[in-house]
């Protein structure tokens, strides 16, 4: 008979164990939702205090000049770039991760106006396929989204696909694509590619010049620990920066903002994608989680996060049917099982302690942030998570009463 690793053996060779301080968590709360929205870092908490008392309570609107409020969509997001593989100067903090993945992939249809074809994946995030149809909607010239998966997508990259847009990790399933081959095809057919790393980010160690990545978007409330409505934050690859224009020419993305000129000149670089006033309070928390990321280094939080899915799989056994990748580098940082009650089977977890999530039809879903969760938390969740569904403890009219967040 197999046996499951000791988590107690994990947790005492875990590198990693002395961030799990850093969170303000409840106490004897399992938290496996942070692939959805993660927790709160104390660092976070105390930022955003001083900034409220002090930056903004004190210095008031000098607060742009004296503590470089300007700066930080530029220099958090040349942190977050050192998390994917980028350089600091590819990577800017703005609005949420739907703008910015509609002003990418607007500037990107533009510059393949010979091409009419955006191509992504049925069952991709839903949001990230609406702001396609709106982008198709706003460019129209007989533009058209189509939708195909596995071989049948790499069968459609062909001379006609202006833009393939995929999500690195699916929020779903956790199932994690091939960046850098599915990169380098749609490349070889003379499309751009724009990848989605909301499920990615600050829990994969994501490498997107390693992989020749043209464009790329991100959430900032997941895994990075930014807090809800976090900002997002976008990629473009130095070689792409001169020619891409953003369709949202906002202020904040103008070469000369402060000179309040009639016509839109766009800012060198990356900047150019800015839009409006950075929201520097909801900064302050991610700049928080960031630096919490970079700290604890993505190479050690993707294995302790192959690890910890690892054991959670184990222990569950075949209690319930696998949705995610059994083989670790498959995987993103969430494992998923289907279930006909899942949905009740979530709610009567939560009534115990252990707060997953659930997505139709049928998806449980377990977050496992490697920076706050022990092995032991794991493995516990897992065998309560068993121990339900064996004895039916779902099986309650009150757990199956939808909500509307789940």
């Amino acid at each position: 008979m197999k046996l499951s690793p000791d988590p107690a053996a994990l947790d005492a060779a875990d590198p990693l164990a002395r961030f799990r301080e850093a969170f303000a968590l409840p106490t004897g709360l399992i938290y496996l939702a942070g692939n959805s929205l993660g927790p709160l870092p104390l660092a976070s908490a105390e930022r955003v205090s001083r900034m409220v008392a002090t930056e903004w309570g004190e210095s008031l609107v000098r607060g742009w000049n004296t503590h470089d409020w300007f700066g930080a969509p530029a220099r958090v997001g040349g942190k977050i770039a050192g998390l994917i593989g980028a350089d600091p100067d590819e990577v800017l903090v703005a609005d949420s991760t739907s703008a910015n993945l509609y002003k990418l992939a607007v500037a990107a249809l533009q510059a393949r106006p010979d091409r009419k074809v955006v191509l992504s994946a049925p069952g991709d995030f839903p949001t990230d396929l609406y702001m396609l149809e709106g982008a198709i909607r706003t460019l129209g010239d007989g533009r058209r989204l189509e939708l195909a998966e596995g071989e049948a997508l790499e069968a459609a990259i062909t001379n006609d696909v202006a833009l393939l847009v995929l999500c690195q990790t699916h929020y779903r399933s956790g199932a994690v694509r091939d960046m850098a081959a599915l990169t380098a095809r749609a490349q070889a057919a003379g499309a751009l590619v724009l990848w989605d790393l909301s499920h990615s980010t600050g829990v994969l160690a994501v490498d997107l010049n390693g992989c020749n990545a043209d464009l790329a978007v991100g959430c900032g409330y997941k895994y990075l620990n930014g807090g809800p409505g976090a900002p997002g934050f976008l990629f473009v690859a130095r070689r792409h920066q001169g020619a891409l224009v953003s369709p949202l020419s906002g202020w904040f993305g103008h070469a000369r903002p402060f000179a309040f000129e009639d016509g839109y000149d766009p800012a060198a670089g990356v900047a150019r994608f800015a839009c409006g006033t950075p929201p520097m309070l909801s900064l302050a928390a991610l700049e928080g989680g960031v630096d919490l990321a970079l700290e604890a280094g993505a190479g050690a939080v993707a294995a302790k996060a192959r690890a910890l899915g690892a054991l959670f799989i184990d222990r569950v056994g075949d209690a319930l049917t696998l949705e995610c990748p059994a083989d670790g580098a498959r995987r993103g940082g969430h494992v998923a099982f289907h279930h006909p009650d899942a949905y009740a089977i979530v709610q009567c977890l939560i009534s115990k302690g252990v707060i997953g999530d659930y997505r139709e039809p049928g998806t449980m879903r377990f977050g496992l942030s490697p920076l706050p969760l022990s092995f032991s938390d794991v493995a516990r969740a897992a065998d309560l998570l068993v121990e339900v569904v064996r004895t039916r403890a779902y099986d309650d009219p009150s757990f199956r009463q939808r909500s509307k967040v789940t």
